[in-house]
Formats: C-alpha cells, sequence, structure tokens
C-alpha cells in the first residue's frame, strides 16, 4: 500500500470513529497500519456510521454500532460481563492453576465448501471472541490486582487472505476490545502453554474432538488441532504432551458449566430477545400455514421470519411434523404435504447473539381444533401449565422430580379421556418417551454438565415441554390415532416465581385458533 493510501485509510477510520462516537478513536495509528490493504469507508445509515469493510474479524463498536454498544464486546453483553465470568472461574479454582481454552474449527460440507462458522461455546462464553484458530490462557494471579493474566492467541491479520475471506482482528485491537493482557500468533501458542504448564499447579482445559462419538482424544490432538508445527522442536513437542498428560490435568468444562447453569441479568435480557423473536414467529407462521403446503415451505417461512429479526441462525434443525409424522420426536425431513384436517407441530427456535431458545406449538391445519384434538390438547396443557408453576427455587425440584410429576399427571388426565392402562408406566413410555425438559442457553442443551437430579436454582432458563404421541395401536382409544401433540416453553426459573420467556407463542385453544384464522391481526409476514 502506498502512503498515500494509508493516510487516506487512517482518515477514513477515524472519520467514521468520530461520526460514531466510539472506541475506535482511541485506537493506535499503527494498528490501521498492519493491513497492506484497507478499503475500510465510513457509511451512515439511520444515523449509525460504520466501516465497510470492517478491519475487525466480528462485529466490534466501530463497525457495527447498530449491533454493539460502546461498552459491549458481544451484541448485548458488556466487557465487564466476560470480565466477571473470568474472575469468577479463577477464584473457584486453586492458587497457580492455568486454563487453556481452544477455538471450535471451520466445518466442511464438502471440498473446500464451509458452513457458517460457529464458535466453541465455552471459548465464546470467556473470551465473546469469534474467530477460528484461537486458544486463551488464563493464569491464575492472586497476588495482582486483576486476579489472573489473560493471554488471547489468534491469526492475527493476514492481507492475502484477507481478500477472500475478510478481516481478522489485529492484536492490538484483541487486547482493546477483548481484555486480553497480551496477544499473541496462534504459532506461539504452544512454546507459551509449554512454559507455563511447567509451572503450574493444575491444568484445566478439555481436548476437542471431531465427534462425542469417535474415540476419546489425546493431548497431541490438541496441539495438531490449533498449530501442528508451533515452532517447537520434536524433544520440546513431546515434553509439552507429557506435562499435559499428567496428573495435573483436570477438565475444563465441568468448572465453566456450573457457571453456564446460572444466567447473569444481561444473559437474561438476550435469551428474553432470542424466546420473543423466535415467539412471534410461530405466531405468524401459524397464520401463514394451510393445508395442502410442504412442511419444508412452513419451516422456510419461520427461519425467515426469525432471521428478520436479528437471528444469526436456527438454533438447531426445525421439527414440522404434520399429522402422524409427529409421533416421531425429531422428525426433521420435513418434505410432506400437510392435508386438510391434520395438527401441525412445529419445534422451532432460533439463536440470537449467541443464545439458543426452544419453543414448541401445535395447531390445527386448516384453523380449527376438531373435539378430539381439542380434548387431547387441553389434557397436556393442563398438565404442561402446572409444571411451570414447579420451576421455582423455592419449590426446591430437578428436572427429575418434574419429569415424575409429569408422568403422574398426564397419566391421570389421559385416564380422564378415556385412556386405560391395564400394563403400568410402561404403556405411558409408549405415549410420552421423552424427557420433561431440559437447561438451555448458549448450548440448546445446556445439560452435559449439570446434574439432573439438582435443585433447579433461580436464574437458570429450562424448557418445559410434556409430550403426547398416540400411534394407531388398539390399546389406546381410536378417536386420538395418529395424532401427536407436545408444548414447549422457555422457563427462567425464579425465587417463587417462573418467567415464561417464549409467553408471545399462543398456546390456548383460543389464541391458536385465532393466530391461525387472522382474528388478532397478524399479518403472516
Amino acid at each position: 500500500m502506498s502512503l498515500r493510501s494509508l493516510s487516506s485509510c487512517r482518515r477514513a477510520a477515524a472519520s467514521a470513529a468520530s461520526a460514531s462516537k466510539l472506541a475506535f478513536a482511541r485506537a493506535p495509528a499503527s494498528a490501521v497500519s498492519l493491513f497492506s490493504r484497507c478499503y475500510a469507508t465510513p457509511v451512515t445509515v439511520n444515523g449509525f456510521t460504520q466501516l465497510k469493510p470492517t478491519i475487525y474479524g466480528q462485529p466490534l463498536p466501530p463497525s457495527h454500532p447498530h449491533l454493539v454498544s460502546p461498552e459491549d464486546t458481544t451484541p448485548g453483553i458488556p466487557q465487564e460481563e466476560y470480565e466477571r465470568r473470568r474472575r469468577e472461574l479463577l477464584e473457584s479454582l486453586p492458587d497457580n492453576s492455568l486454563v487453556v481454552c481452544v477455538a471450535g474449527q471451520v466445518k466442511y460440507m464438502s471440498g473446500h465448501i464451509f458452513y457458517k462458522f460457529r464458535q466453541s461455546s465455552d471459548f465464546w462464553y470467556l473470551t465473546g471472541f469469534e474467530e477460528p484458530d484461537a486458544a486463551v490462557i488464563l493464569e491464575k494471579r492472586p497476588s495482582s490486582a486483576r486476579g489472573y493474566r489473560m493471554l488471547l492467541f489468534s491469526t492475527g491479520t493476514d492481507s492475502a487472505k484477507e481478500k477472500w475471506d475478510g478481516a481478522r482482528t489485529a492484536p492490538e485491537h484483541a487486547v482493546q476490545y477483548f481484555g486480553a493482557d497480551e496477544a499473541e500468533p496462534i504459532s506461539a501458542f504452544p512454546a507459551t502453554l509449554k512454559n507455563l504448564a511447567a509451572r503450574a499447579s493444575q491444568i484445566f482445559l478439555d481436548i476437542p474432538s471431531s465427534s462425542k462419538r469417535v474415540r476419546a482424544a489425546s493431548p497431541k490432538s490438541l496441539l495438531k488441532y490449533l498449530s501442528p508445527s508451533g515452532g517447537l522442536s520434536r524433544g520440546e513437542y513431546d515434553s509439552l504432551v507429557d506435562s499435559l498428560s499428567s496428573s495435573k490435568r483436570k477438565p475444563l468444562a465441568p468448572e465453566v458449566g456450573r457457571l453456564r447453569a446460572v444466567k447473569s441479568e444481561v444473559e437474561q435480557a438476550v435469551m428474553r430477545k432470542a424466546a420473543d423473536i423466535s415467539a412471534r414467529a410461530h405466531n405468524k407462521t401459524m397464520r401463514f400455514t394451510d393445508a395442502g403446503q410442504s412442511e419444508h415451505a412452513v419451516a422456510a417461512h419461520f427461519e425467515y421470519l426469525c432471521a428478520r429479526e436479528g437471528s444469526e441462525r436456527p438454533a438447531y434443525v426445525p421439527v414440522v411434523a404434520s399429522g402422524p409424522n409427529a409421533l416421531i420426536i425429531h422428525y426433521t425431513s420435513n418434505n410432506q404435504l400437510i392435508a386438510n384436517g391434520e395438527m401441525v407441530l412445529i419445534d422451532a427456535g432460533c439463536e440470537y447473539h449467541g443464545y439458543a431458545s426452544d419453543i414448541t406449538r401445535t395447531f390445527p391445519a386448516n384453523g380449527s381444533f376438531t373435539s378430539e384434538q381439542a380434548t387431547l390438547y387441553n389434557a397436556l396443557l393442563s398438565v404442561q401449565k402446572h409444571l411451570i408453576t414447579l420451576c421455582t427455587e423455592s419449590a426446591d425440584m430437578s428436572i427429575v422430580q418434574i419429569h415424575r410429576e409429569s408422568c403422574t399427571m398426564l397419566r391421570k388426565e389421559l385416564e380422564r379421556i378415556g385412556f386405560n392402562f391395564p400394563y403400568g408406566a410402561g404403556t405411558l413410555d409408549a405415549l410420552y418417551p421423552h424427557l420433561v425438559g431440559h437447561p438451555v442457553g448458549i448450548d440448546l442443551h445446556e445439560s452435559s454438565h449439570m446434574e439432573r437430579n439438582a435443585s433447579l436454582k433461580a436464574g437458570m432458563v429450562v424448557t418445559i415441554e410434556p409430550g403426547v404421541y398416540v400411534p394407531p395401536f388398539p390399546e389406546f382409544p381410536k378417536a386420538f390415532h395418529n395424532i401427536g401433540i407436545r408444548i414447549e416453553d422457555e422457563i427462567l426459573v425464579g425465587k417463587d416465581h417462573a418467567e415464561v420467556l417464549s409467553v408471545n407463542a399462543p398456546k390456548e385453544i383460543a389464541d391458536i385458533e385465532g393466530s391461525c384464522q387472522g382474528l388478532l391481526g397478524l399479518a403472516p409476514f
């Protein structure tokens, strides 16, 4: 780049920062000079001045002021929240502990065709850094003012790659916006880890693997995952592998999982918004759906509505199951036509600013419940509404205990409308084969390291989703054959009261029929 173009780039960046009154003005001029190409141009839209294209590897206040406020690291999550998470994690660990966490990798569909990148959940929780090929080391230092030292490793800037893939965050900006004490290239990670591991009393880390179904990964895969050479000699490499294989190594995920289980107020606000986007999409999708449509068109409509509201991606592959397809719990083919008179079960939610939502609604395709559909639906709804009241800290109940209560209540409700259970609980299992709910947060099922028998605590977010799926078997009333119904809400656990985050998704019969028939004034788009 010529001196003239570099000067022009600096003026453009400074102009954007000045216009939007954002933190970019505090960045050193040398940060801009790291880029051998700079097209960053200030563009003002709706009062927001943004840099196009961005010079960062993710949305930050100078480039995306409409998404990220000056005090935030990621949308809705301020830098002080990430600081609190790291501090609480380190305070819970023994002195002289080392925390090592690595970023996710780009996944490929075929050849060089990649999927949209999603960051590793624990890494994102601790850093907010959204680029692949990165790592963080947290070194506990009780005597320091901060209590720890943070080293962030990333690929840094590369003008040749950025021409194709867009910018990556420069080291100066990694320090400025992500709270790192030092920012280093990822190639320095193995040598730095080797030096720090030798002094640490315990090393908390998780070895990444490509699949839970493959054999357990070894410490060697940690280095291969990040940097195959890493600048180490063979002897140094083997020494580092030995140190990570020693008794010093402890799993990190359970420690982070304990923190992630209880949501802070800022997390609750983001999750409330995620649930609200999905709830409104359910509402409008009821209005959109009609007999004769394909299930995939309904699924696409839901995803479109969420994307319009700012969702980055679906939280999971949506279920749009019409008629007997609803007997399959995770029906995701979504490729058949919806018949008149069938019920449609939609299990779908968006991911918004890093947090998942999870909602299920079941409604009649033609907008009107039959008497049999309404009878079975109301039986399940009465169970679900009671279970929600148990989602409080004062109730002192676990997910497993709430599930047992759901089985007892559902059995009574089904017997009331004509079901018989001559074979005991096994017959109920055929109608209701899944657990009543699960924790939800950054991951859809945020329960890998949460004890299901532990009592719910205020600040947790869980789903309550009883279901009934009636196969065409002679032991069940014929009027309910081939009907599958699930009603799922997202619940914020409180001390004495539960908050339904998904409250805007209708579930009373009158409200559902009103949405389907357009009586509530909602348009399908």
